[in-house]
């Protein structure tokens, strides 16, 4: 492992980015949140967790750099946990609310053609990473080793459900991030977390049901024979492939989620698409059902998902 002095994070006081940072501290590691509002993590339920007032809370916006560049200088690591499942701003409220009527309303009725709203696809999900790596790439440090960026990406899991353009703004971002990083590989590595189902019983009670739906089907996945899967992947529409392959990757508590974000940024053999699999051997759970059970069956333009372990496979 390498040493990790200072981290931040961008969207810190999220869903994802509180789970990384609640990790982070508890590697004796400074952390510092960037979010548009600058407020401190507080549950739905308006509680602070004592692990808050270690955390130093800024105001920063993603797509304007010099709003949060300084914040950047002297930071070993970055995760960019910031993005959006759908472009229905109201869909996190109602997720936060265990509010199941209001989600089915953001996921059937999508976001109205005359909303004005700067919450696209393009400008959270890949627009803001690429700013937020911009920025680092930029930005002044004493290290000698490299320093990594974590991108909180997405298996492709939630078509139909959810536009394609969610899955395909997280590959472009990623593919920019690659771009951006090409010119400096003795000083940065990019890494890529693909978790499918996200959740938490309490935080996030709407994903609990989901969560045992797809634990059990993924542990049914491991068991079919490889030839039915290959079939799967190549003879399938994209849409259905997606399905597929959501009923095949387990799900994946948020603190599970921190923690593998944080073990990316301290383990230096890791690089490139991280997926559920990988994501689990990083925090111990590596076993011969978590190998099988993990899928790989995304096709169409998103193309297959990369991966690169600390064995190198």
């Amino acid at each position: 492992m390498t040493a990790i002095s200072k981290l931040v994070v961008v969207g810190g006081n999220g869903f994802i980015g509180s789970a990384v940072c609640k990790s982070a501290l508890a590697h004796g590691i400074q952390v510092t949140s960037v979010s548009s509002s600058g407020r401190p993590y507080q549950t739905p339920k308006g509680h602070t967790p004592a692990w808050v007032s270690k955390v130093e809370w800024v105001t920063g916006d993603a797509l304007q750099p010099e709003t949060f560049a300084a914040h950047l200088d002297g930071a070993d690591a970055v995760v960019h946990s910031l993005g959006i499942l759908l472009e229905d701003a109201g869909y996190k409220a109602a997720v936060r609310a265990g509010d199941a009527l209001g989600l089915f309303r953001a996921v059937v009725g999508g976001r109205n053609p005359l909303d004005r709203t700067k919450e696209t696809y393009e400008r959270m999900n890949r627009d803001a990473a690429l700013r937020v790596c911009e920025a680092f790439v930029a930005s002044t440090s004493s290290k000698s080793s490299q320093r990594p960026f974590v991108f909180i990406s997405a298996a492709d899991v939630f078509r139909p459900w959810v536009p394609a353009r969610y899955i395909e703004t997280k590959r472009d971002a990623e593919k920019g991030i690659d771009a951006l990083l090409a010119s400096h590989p003795a000083r940065f590595r990019g890494v890529y977390l693909r978790p499918g189902l996200v959740y938490h019983a309490h935080l996030r009670p709407l994903t609990t049901p989901p969560a045992v739906l797809f634990d059990a089907s993924a542990a049914l996945a491991a068991r079919l024979p490889g030839t039915i899967r290959d079939y799967v992947s190549q003879q399938t529409p994209p849409s259905i492939a997606s399905i597929a392959n959501a009923l095949a990757t387990p799900p994946l508590h948020v603190d599970h989620v921190g923690v593998a974000a944080v073990r990316a940024c301290l383990e230096p053999g890791i690089s490139g698409a991280v997926g559920v699999r990988e994501m689990r051997e990083l925090i111990g759970w590596g076993d011969a059902s978590v190998e099988a059970s993990t899928v790989t069956i995304i096709c169409g333009n998103n193309g297959v998902m990369a991966r690169q372990s600390r064995s190198g496979q």
